[in-house]
């Protein structure tokens, strides 16, 4: 397949708003590909990199200005090749040969296509945030059914594999994925409720009301004395947590995968920032900070998989292995228990409550409404896409934030709203020494970031306003904290921030 084709549909989905549109274009696509075609194609159009990080840098893609060729004869077999060199390139001189690697592909490439591999080896091209899409253009190009392809992703954790496996091996090679422990699964979410009354309507009181930690998700994985503990995006960190791995080895089992969060606590027992929780991953030694953890969930154990079972039968298997780690929680609470423990976990320094219903299976990945999270202030994740120089005291210092929400239909994401306040020194001073790594562009006033960072926002609500393209303004922003814990596709959707909207709330 010539990238061509390649870069002809990413136009055609980039130029329209319909998701059906959208899946029709790379259902077309991904049946036209060659089978060694399948994973990049899918890779690059979701925003990534089969080789992930490979070394490339703006500066090193500004550097490698060649002019245009007329014709596009590049294939994607060709380009996957010179990814995977660049990948690979380090040490002494690699700088000068991945130039020359661009420089050659470059030349190749017409001005479209080069601009669609600036794109991707930026890391600009949606920044993954066409997942949802591909994975529907999966199931329609392979003829699967989509709940069928969303599980095999997320017990593979990896959509090109899944892809590849679908429109390969169909039904059978979908089914051949399964939980192996030591190979993390995409996490559960929980969405976000009005209140504890609004979400027990809705649930029912066979639930469990569940402290929300202002700690970092991990899942941790025990076959045997092999463990392995990955963060919500699923990165590995096994050995800066040497305090969790002996935890669980010493858990009475063979083998486990729970769900759960750690924190970093204070002497008297509260939480301390996340910032400090997470700045624990990097530690040397677990003497630096030590982690604690609470689960919440148990996927497997000893060679049973619980993704399937209800809440109430995973509780059971998670009480009978990790009884003293297990997240204080409120069985089957009416409405004055699910308020009462949601002001005990705010009296403790947590963030509020999850609310999940005892008879919901682990659904991989996704954000439904069976897992609901309260908390007594309005939050969001947001991108962030640029943000001003500073005046007076901030002279000097990358300061008002440029905010987006996510395209829930896979466009770039969308602006609702600037804020500077919340932001301390400290953070002032960092913001001015990272964003320019996430630059894409800059005027006189403003750094252009490409959507790689999110940001926690606290607001007061939400207003319309055309001075922003979602129609949008967030009211009283602040800055809360940076979430180096996801990415932009994680990141709330610009239809989360519509429902804070009063009318949507009345």
């Amino acid at each position: 397949m010539l990238l061509s084709r390649v870069v002809e549909a990413s136009g055609a989905v980039a130029a329209t708003r319909s998701r059906k549109t959208k899946v029709a274009v790379l259902d077309g696509l991904l049946r036209d590909a060659a089978a060694d075609e399948v994973e990049p194609v899918v890779a690059w159009l979701s925003g990534e990199l089969l080789q992930g990080r490979i070394g490339v840098g703006w500066r090193t893609l500004s550097g490698a200005d060649v002019p245009p060729s007329a014709t596009g004869t590049l294939t994607v077999p060709e380009i996957d090749s010179v990814f995977g060199q660049l990948a690979v390139t380090t040490g002494s001189g690699s700088t000068a040969a991945r130039r020359g690697l661009l420089e050659s592909l470059f030349a190749r490439a017409t001005q479209d296509e080069q601009r669609f591999l600036v794109q991707i080896l930026g890391g600009e091209l949606r920044q993954g945030a066409l997942e949802g899409i591909m994975t529907e253009a999966i199931a329609a190009a392979s003829a699967q059914p989509l709940d069928v392809v969303r599980r095999a992703f997320m017990l593979s954790g990896r959509l090109p594999v899944t892809a590849a496996a679908a429109l390969s091996g169909g039904a059978d090679a979908l089914a051949a994925f399964r939980l192996e422990v030591g190979r993390p699964i995409r996490p559960m979410l929980a969405s976000p409720a009005e209140s504890t009354s609004a979400a027990l309507d809705e649930l029912g009181h066979e639930v469990t009301v569940e402290y929300k930690l202002d700690g970092a998700r991990i899942q941790v994985h025990r076959d045997g004395d092999d463990v392995r503990i990955f963060t919500r995006t699923l990165r590995e960190i096994t050995s800066r947590v040497p305090e969790l791995v002996e935890l669980a080895k010493a858990l009475p089992c063979r083998s486990v995968v729970l769900d759960g969060e750690t924190l970093a606590l204070t002497d008297a027992g509260r939480p301390r920032p996340f910032q400090e929780t997470m700045s624990r991953f990097g530690a040397s030694s677990e003497r630096e900070l030590l982690l604690r953890p609470y689960f919440f969930d148990c996927l497997h154990l000893d060679g049973n998989d619980l993704l399937d079972r209800p809440l109430t039968e995973r509780l059971d298997a998670l009480e009978s292995v990790a009884a003293q780690h297990r997240i204080p929680t409120a069985l089957s609470p009416d409405l004055a228990g699910a308020e009462a423990q949601l002001g005990d976990a705010l009296a403790h320094g947590h963030e509020g409550v999850v609310i999940k219903s005892l008879a919901s299976p682990y659904a991989a990945g996704r954000r439904g409404r069976s897992w609901q999270k309260v908390k007594p202030e309005h939050t969001l994740d947001l991108v962030v896409l640029g943000a001003e120089w500073g005046y007076g005291r901030r002279t000097g210092y990358l300061s008002n934030l440029h905010l987006g929400a996510r395209d829930p239909d896979g466009g770039p994401p969308i602006m609702v709203g600037k804020t500077f306040k919340g932001l301390t020194d400290a953070l002032l001073r960092w913001q001015t020494e990272e964003f320019p790594r996430h630059e894409s562009h800059r005027d006189a006033h403003t750094v252009y970031l490409r959507p790689e960072l999110v940001v926690e926002i606290e607001l007061d609500g939400v207003q319309v306003s055309s001075r922003y393209p979602g129609g949008l303004a967030l009211r009283f922003a602040r800055v809360l904290r940076y979430r180096p814990d996801k990415d932009p596709r994680e990141a709330d959707t610009i239809d989360a921030v519509r429902a804070l909207l009063p009318a949507h709330r009345a």
